[in-house]
Formats: C-alpha cells, structure tokens, sequence
C-alpha cells in the first residue's frame, strides 16, 4: 500500500521542520507551568518527557462536557474513536498502544485524582469520569511502565476540584441534534478548615443511529479538611447510574450505502445494550511537611455492577459483579549528593480486582437461555518504584528511574459442563527510565529520554484456541520507548512550540486474530512505531489565538503470523499515520468567544492483512458563546456549537477485523447543541 501526506501536511511539517531561535536577550516570564502526572512533580521545562496539559478552559469553553476527545483532540499522538457508541466506550490510542482494544481502553493508564481508573489486568472504564468538575488533564505520550506499573503505553490523568478555587453554584443545561439533553448541578467552597466541590450530572441522548441511546447518572464529590502543619485529609465519592446504554453494532458496507443512521439487524432484534452501576469512595491523606519531605497516602474501595447484550446469537448475554480496591503510598525528599541537589520520590502501589462473571445463551428472539460461563477472576498487582532529579548544574539535570510489578491473574471455573477452563498466570516484570534535561534559555529545554514498558494480556485475550483455562502461549507485551524534544515560548512571536521525535520497539505485540467465528489473541513478534508530534499555540493578537497539533507516524508490524497466514510489513490496523487538528480562536474581554476548529485524519486499515481500507476525512467545527453579568455575584452564560459543519461522512468507529465485513460504525452528520449557565 502506497502511503503518502496530504500536500498541505507536507507543508506544514516543512516549514517547521526547524526551529526558529531568534529572540530578543529579554523574553517575557510566563506563569510557572508544573506537571504531576509523571508522579515527581517537576516545572514544565524541567521535564525530561513528551508531557501535555490542558487547562479548565479547553476543557469547558463551549464544550458538551461529555466525551474525553473533546478536550485530548488537541494532543498530538493521541487519536481517540467512538464518541457515539456509549455502549462500547471510547477506544484511545497513544502512540499506538491501546489501539488493538476492540471496545473500551486497553494498554493506557487512566487515573483520575490520584486513583487508578486503570485494573490490574489493563483494561480501563471511562464511564464515570465526570468533565463537568475536570480542571487540568495531564497526557504522558509514551510508555510510562516505570510510573504506573502493568499497561502503561501513555497515562492521561485528570484532577477535577475540590471547591478551594471554585466557590459558588453553578447550574447549566444543554440540549441538541439526537435527542441530546444534559443537566449539570455544581456547588463549591471553602469554610474555615473545610473545603468542599459536588458535582450532580444528568445525561439522555436518543442517538444518531438506531438503537443508541443513553441515560446515565453521574456524581462527583470531594470534600477536604486542612488538619494544621501542612496535613490534609481528603475523601472522593463517585457514583455512576447508567440504566441504559444502546449498542447499535457495526455495518457492512452494503448496509453503510443502505442507510448510515440504521443499526445492524442483530443489535435490533437482541436490544443489544448495557446497564451499569458503580460506587467509589476514596480517602487521601497529604504531609507536606513529614520529616524533612513530604509524604501522601492513598486508598480506594470500587463496587461496579455491569450487565450486557452483545449484538450476536449465542453467547452473547454477559456481565460482572466487580470489587476493586487499592492503595498506594510515596514519600518525596530533596537531599544534596556530594554537591549536588537531588530530588526524589520512592512509593508502593497495591491493587485487586475480583469479577464474578457469567455469560449466557441468547436465541435469535432474543429470549436468555442456559448459562455458558461461570467464573470468578482475580487479578492482584504490586508495584515499588524510585524516581529521582540529580541536578548536575543550573541547566542540566539526569532522570532515572527503575520499578517492580507482580501481576497475577487467577480464574476460577464454577461452570462444569465444558470442562475445567481454570488457570493462574504470575508476570514479574522490571521497567526503567532514564532521561536528560538541558535548560539553555528559561523558557526553552531541550531534552532526551528513553524508557521500558510492559503489557500484560487481559482476562479476556487469555482465551485459549485448544480450550481449557489460560492460553500457556501468550506472554506480556514488552516496548522500548525513545524520544528527543524541544519545547519552549519564543517571545517576540508570542509562540510555545512543542516537538518530539519517538521510536517506539514492541516485542511480543499482543493482536487479535479470528479462528472459527471467535477472536483470539497472540503475540505477534516486533512491531515499529516512529513519529514526530508537534504541538503550537500562537497568540496572533490580544483577542486571537491558533492551537495546531500535527502528528506525522508509522505504525507497522515487523513480523506477525497467525496459524494461517502472515502480515509482516502491514501496517498496524485502526491508527491514522496522519493527523492534524487546529483551532482558531477569538476571546473579548468578557466571556465572548469563538473557536473554529479543524481536524484531519488520514486514512487507516480496518484488518491485519490491510485489505480494508478507510478513507482520509476532514471535519470543520464551530463553537461561539457569550456571558452577561446579571450582578456583581450572578452570571448569565450560553454557547452554540456546531459539529461536522461541512457534513462530511465518516466513521466514528472502525471495528478491527470486524467479522462478515461489519467494520464501520457511522458518524452523525452537521449537528448542533447549545447550553445556557447560571453561576452565582
């Protein structure tokens, strides 16, 4: 397959392709950028790594609020499928890792204030993520195994208030194209010791397609207490009702050019959809001042209820009762080795995740039928890990840092009729990083950094093709990230840049393959993942604004067979090589804005043999809104957005190796939604 750019990507990557170094001796401070998510929290030009960080107003300025590729669009080597399909979920891939999940988030980490969304056996739920309270997202773009431990090919980790910063009430209300209807109730602030944020948020949408509506509930709470010499205890609840979730399953291409709004027959007639409910409380203590360092401990309880039809005949009734629960603990110091400064962090990480799982027959009536499955499946993982800055002048610091992860995975068959399909697999696994950091203006760093990675399969990829309990041939996954960048505000142009070049080796990909009507999973040899991510904010006048992200990749298998046939040199299906979003933005003095967005994203495969291509497409989005002071502590805020003004056809989602040729989940075409807020 020929691959090539479109003229006006080659274009851009051209004309910065180098940088522009001619400044004046006095550059213009910005505010102090600092970033946590790499767990040693560090100013951004001190960060020897790909780090990316949006703000509460990306997150929020004439935004729906609802789905996490509103705000991480803008992030080069972040590419993110199924905003239509909440049954399914959101399908995110970082540098190519979590691109094989068929549904949901696999190989990412995704934590949520400070509490891992992420199970031991990989696999993530982003259902409960609340952006209505989000106030800063953190993206680490690139394998972060030395963070996080198990399924950490990027993190994304996002801090939602706790009232300190945001007093008041706020109630907004939305409404659009598809039956789209949202209400949002939040109340923050600060009394004496106590601080407080709750955020209440109803969800329906009837859907673009057939069968694909939604309803869900969702609250998020944090309340905190200063306990004196720089302590603080802080409880989380979260608590997610989604009583329908409508799946209206992938499409043939016959049935695509029949009618894209349409669902597939089987979804229709098995109402295939889910219903979830979950509860999470969490309790953090912070010392800022424990010893001579500072000391955070961390603790979870999750409960999650999930039931599912999946749009075949057969074994296609499922669902879970899930206990999940963790804690972990770090203790940060700064000390001087020999004459030099050093910065360090040293912690411990502990998970557990029990499902009770059972799985039934469905007829073609969709009437439930004999059960098919009945297992308990227990994955527990423990991490230690030690990360430190040596500062070896004012310019240069070297990073480095080493972790040990346990993982097992245990299933116990309580379904006897097809044999004993139980199993246990233990993974002990190292990962390191190291890194350097050259601070040669204030505001420009240059920077090199390489680091390990692991994988381990989920419950679900340890399927075995001959039968009977774990597939004893499926191993982690293993990835040696390497990156150089640039990053730094150039003053006289009012301009911060951000460029990275990453080369990525995975050893043993995991991958799916279709044997007899059912999906399995091996490990597929190496695979090559090189690119450049650029990222560029440029303020063109007081009022105006342009943020462009442009991601220039390949992704390839080197070697890769299945029992039946082999595929070295194809690309890797379900990742765009190209992508390029950009916003163009006008803000008054008061609450007016308007944002013009524009988002390629190039063609990519749907299949390991590369048989089925999906074309290039590009999507024109408007979003403009205005405020009104009704006195000096109420405000009056609304926002139109449009999406796909230019109608454009594409897929919201591609099914990889999608059976009977149902690979395509269409888009909605132009759409429009809208809100008003009361704040006060």
């Amino acid at each position: 397959m020929t691959r090539y750019l479109p003229p006006s990507l080659l274009l851009l990557s051209t004309a910065f392709s180098a940088p522009v170094w001619a400044q004046t001796d006095t550059e213009a401070v910005l505010p102090t950028v600092e970033v946590s998510a790499p767990r040693l929290a560090r100013e951004i030009y001190a960060t020897p790594a790909v780090v990316s960080t949006i703000d509460q107003d990306t997150i929020a300025q004439g935004q729906q609020r609802v789905r996490l590729d509103e705000s991480l669009n803008r992030v080069p080597g972040v590419f993110l499928q199924n905003r239509d399909n909440f049954a399914q979920g959101q399908r995110i891939s970082i540098r190519g890792f979590g691109a094989r999940a068929p549904f949901g988030v696999r190989g990412i980490t995704v934590m949520v204030d400070g509490i891992p969304y992420t199970l031991p056996d990989g696999q993530a739920q982003l259902d409960a993520i609340d952006l209505d309270s989000a106030e800063r997202i953190e993206v680490i773009r690139g394998p972060s195994s030395v963070l996080y431990g198990n399924a950490a090919g990027g993190v994304i980790d996002i801090t939602t208030a706790d009232g300190r910063d945001n007093p008041g009430t706020r109630l907004r209300m939305g409404a659009g194209s598809d039956g789209y209807q949202k209400v949002a109730l939040q109340n923050g602030g600060v009394q004496g010791d106590w601080s407080h944020h709750i955020s209440l948020t109803g969800l329906n949408v009837d859907g673009y397609r057939e069968q694909s509506s939604t309803e869900k509930y969702l609250l998020n709470a944090k309340l905190r207490r200063e306990l004196g010499s720089d302590r603080a205890l802080t409880a989380i609840i979260n608590l997610l009702d989604n009583p329908r979730s409508e799946d209206p399953g992938a499409l043939n291409a016959r049935e695509v050019a029949e009618g894209r709004d349409q669902a597939a027959p089987n979804s229709l007639a098995l109402d295939a959809g889910q219903t979830v409910d979950q509860q999470l409380i969490g309790l953090q203590y912070e010392d800022l001042s424990a010893g001579e360092g500072e000391l955070y401990l961390k603790g979870f309880i999750a409960q999650r209820d999930f039931e599912q039809q999946l749009p075949f005949v057969g074994s296609s009734r499922l669902g879970y009762q899930r206990d999940y629960m963790g804690a972990s603990a770090e203790y940060h110091h700064e000390v001087t080795l020999g004459n030099l400064p050093l910065n360090y962090i040293v912690g411990v990480d502990a998970a557990r995740q029990k499902d009770d799982r059972f799985r039934n027959d469905v007829n073609p009536q969709g009437a439930v039928g004999e059960p098919l499955a009945d297992e308990t499946q227990t994955a527990t993982s423990t991490g230690v890990f030690a990360q430190g800055d040596l500062a070896l002048s004012e310019q240069l610091s070297l990073s480095l840092g080493a972790r040990f992860d346990r993982v097992a995975l245990d299933v116990d068959d309580d379904f006897a009729a097809d044999g004993d399909q139980s199993g246990q697999r233990t993974f002990n696994e190292w990962s390191g990083s190291a890194g350097l950091s050259y601070r040669y203006r204030p505001q420009h760093q240059a920077y090199i950094n390489t680091g390990t990675a692991f994988e381990t399969p989920t419950f679900s990829e340890f399927a075995n093709p001959a039968g009977g309990g774990f597939n004893p041939s499926v191993e982690p996954q293993k990835a040696w990230n390497r990156e150089v960048g640039l990053r730094g505000y150039i003053e006289p142009l009012a301009l911060d840049y951000d460029v990275a070049l990453f080369s990525v080796r995975v050893r043993d990909e995991l991958v799916p393959y279709d044997e007899g009507g059912r999906t399995f999973y091996q490990n597929a040899g190496d695979t090559k993942r090189d690119g450049v991510e650029l990222a560029l904010g440029w303020q063109l006048a007081d009022q105006w604004r342009l943020d462009s992200a442009l991601t220039l990749a390949r992704y390839e298998f080197d070697e890769f067979a299945t029992p039946s046939e082999r595929f070295d040199g194809n690309r890797i299906p379900g990742l765009p090589e190209q992508t390029w979003v950009s916003q163009l933005t006008w803000e008054s003095l008061d609450e007016r804005f308007a944002t013009l967005e524009t988002e390629y994203v190039g063609d990519l495969v749907a299949d390991n043999a590369n048989q089925t291509a999906v074309d290039s497409y590009w999507l024109v989005n408007l979003r403009v809104g205005d405020g009104w002071q009704l006195s000096q502590q109420t405000r009056l805020s609304a926002y139109v957005g449009l999406r796909n003004l230019l109608d454009e056809e594409h897929y919201s989602n591609v099914r990889l190796n999608g059976t009977f040729g149902r690979f395509y989940e269409p888009a909605p075409g132009r759409s429009v939604y809208g809100g008003v807020e009361l704040s006060f």
